[in-house]
């Protein structure tokens, strides 16, 4: 008998504010851009690619692109897609007690 699946569609899961800011913390946390990349356009996928492209200052186009699995965002354009989201990225020591 074979095995029956259902396919996966992580965009059920971010419904909520708190939902999405877990997501994309879990992949700033794992540390690849490829990672943080991709669940920032899972969420802005999430909440309407166009709201969030305005909202961030760039084309529709240039955020899926931006955002795909080949992309790699300007700085620019992650600080603004990280606003529109409603999110701030700030920098923190890594070891509090070796911080220069």
């Amino acid at each position: 008998m074979p095995l029956e699946t259902t396919r996966f569609d992580i965009l059920e899961y971010l419904k909520t504010p708190e939902h999405r800011l877990a997501y994309i913390e879990a992949a700033f946390e794992d540390g690849d851009p490829a990672l943080i990349t991709h669940a920032l356009g899972d969420v802005a996928r999430s909440i309407g690619m166009t709201a969030v492209a305005k909202e961030a200052g760039v084309t529709r186009e240039a955020l899926y692109k931006a955002l795909s699995d080949k992309g790699d965002p300007r700085l620019s354009t992650l600080l603004g897609v990280t606003k529109a989201l409603g999110l701030q990225l700030y920098a923190k020591p890594v070891d509090p007690v070796s911080a220069p």
